[in-house]
């Protein structure tokens, strides 16, 4: 029957196919494999594959419904030259942690590894399924996704998308390639509010059944393009494998040696990929979350108390200024023993008085992360760093997760290979980049900046930013929290 799919709050099961249309689990839960499946080929076997066969032997084990030919035929459509690295993540050496550089994707974030092949398996799923309607996808952003997700929808036949995100919360270069997609089936609106307003306004969308039912009667249903739809969270999964492989290629490991893995972490769904590909059979050390100063994680996993009651910081960061991180109910499910009485509990007092307390079990099974963050300042002195030892420029996010990695050897004497997410370009936060190198930034506009950091750094400026700002605002929309639903009623017209 191969593997099926239940909610972290629910026992249903249903194909990897549903689960991937329906987006969000039973009783607002998050869809997860019914078990976490274990590679079959050494990894002296696996070094040997392209990006695209990885791709296809990884998510083959997972979505067991879809045919060979369907599944190769997604990723064939995901991985094209649109990428403008051949081997799709180049990986860059420096001393000891090895870049993986996620942002070689259409829209220069790590969002574009996974986004480029959901709207193909959303496409096949719902062919499978014989669905009639038409998918509406709602996505919620702090800055990153949402262009991801727009552009891989964008003119789907049979989607519409619609994307929130919060208006004064995203660099100026993030929320410039959202507001000019074309495409008639896109809508792109800022929310007053941040970014955890804007998910939990997804959320309340979703969880709204007479809502639901109104749409259904017209011909629409909802599915997600955020990190809580496993078809986006899983081909994550892959560029860890492929990662370790081309170390492994490059004799910089020994076959089997295990590395650290740190991740710049807002909504917990890119480290919990690295968690996946580790229950999986990569050998993982350490998985190392790194926060910003919105340090919610950091707090929990060295306390095991989540607790959101706290002053909400825009940061240098902004992808991970988030104090709700949807994707850790699924971590909190496995180190929960699978109890879905548990999660639900859990999630219920989240909900009701913003925060919650794992019990001793559980934290003992936290002992595969370690956790830091980063201000500001260290973030900034952190890009200064590494373009001086190692003339290479890094974003933000990155520099936050390399700030963690240095604290964690300083902590635990452990020097060992490490893999770090380098999740986006430094061309979308240009102001902030340029003046962590001491390139002047008064009187410029981010545009203009980007020019700046090419000239010093020798950086070609890529093509996705190149003519950014000549391009036409067509989304102008803004709306409250309170609006969000009426916003998406008024654009499906019903």
């Amino acid at each position: 029957m191969g593997i099926r799919y239940k909610s972290t709050r629910g026992d249903s099961l249903i194909t990897a196919s549903e689960a991937i249309i329906r987006g969000i689990g039973e009783n607002g839960g998050l869809y997860i494999p019914e078990a976490i499946p274990k590679i079959d080929k050494s990894l002296q076997e696996l070094k040997g594959l392209s990006y695209s066969q990885l791709c296809f032997y990884i998510l083959k084990m997972y979505l067991t419904d879809y045919e060979d030919s369907e599944l190769k035929d997604c990723i064939e459509k995901a991985y094209t030259n649109k990428f403008d690295a051949e081997d799709i993540v180049p990986i860059k050496k420096c001393g000891d942690a090895f870049f993986l550089e996620l942002y070689h994707g259409p829209t220069l974030a790590f969002k574009d590894m996974a986004l480029s092949i959901l709207p193909h398996l959303l496409k096949t799923a719902a062919k499978k399924n014989k669905v009639d309607k038409e998918i509406v996808i709602l996505t919620a952003t702090s800055g990153d996704t949402g262009k991801a997700a727009l552009q891989g929808f964008a003119d789907v036949a049979g989607t519409k998308i619609v994307v929130f995100y919060p208006e004064n919360g995203t660099s100026e270069i993030q929320k410039r390639q959202m507001v000019t997609q074309k495409g008639k089936n896109t809508l792109v609106v800022g929310i007053e509010g941040n970014f955890d307003d804007a998910q939990n306004g997804v959320k309340k969308i979703f969880a709204d059944n007479e809502y639901k039912n109104l749409l259904n009667s017209n011909n629409y249903i909802l599915s997600s393009a955020n990190s809580i739809n496993i078809g986006r969270l899983l081909p994550q999964i892959v560029y860890y494998f492929y990662g370790y492989l081309k170390m492994l290629k490059q004799n910089s490991i020994k076959e089997d040696e295990k590395i650290n893995i740190v991740v710049p972490t807002g909504n917990f769904g890119n480290i919990l990929a690295a968690y996946f590909a580790g229950k999986m059979g990569l050998p993982v050390n350490k998985l190392i979350c790194a926060s910003n100063e919105n340090n919610v994680l950091y707090d929990f996993i060295n306390t095991g108390i989540y607790d959101t009651k706290r002053e909400f910081k825009v940061t240098c960061s902004p992808s991970m200024d988030i104090l709700i991180s949807s994707n850790l109910e699924r971590l909190i499910y496995y180190i929960g023993g699978e109890n879905k009485d548990k999660v639900s509990d859990l999630m219920g007092k989240l909900s009701r008085d913003g925060k919650y307390e794992i019990n001793t079990d559980m934290k003992e099974a936290l002992k595969d992360f370690f956790s830091g963050f980063a201000d500001d300042r260290q973030t900034k002195a952190t890009i200064n760093k590494v373009y001086k030892d190692f003339d290479y420029v890094i974003d933000t996010h990155t520099a936050v997760a390399y700030h963690v990695y240095q604290n964690y050897i300083k902590e635990t004497g452990d020097a060992g290979a490490t893999i770090i997410a380098s999740t986006a370009s430094p061309f979308k936060f240009t102001r902030s980049v340029c003046s962590s190198l001491g390139l002047e930034t008064e009187g410029s506009d981010d545009f203009q900046l980007v020019n700046k950091l090419s000239q010093n750094t020798g950086i070609k400026i890529p093509d996705a930013v190149n003519s950014l700002d000549k391009m036409e605002i067509i989304h102008k929309k803004t709306c409250s929290i309170a609006d969000m639903k009426k916003c998406l009623s008024e654009f499906l017209k019903v």
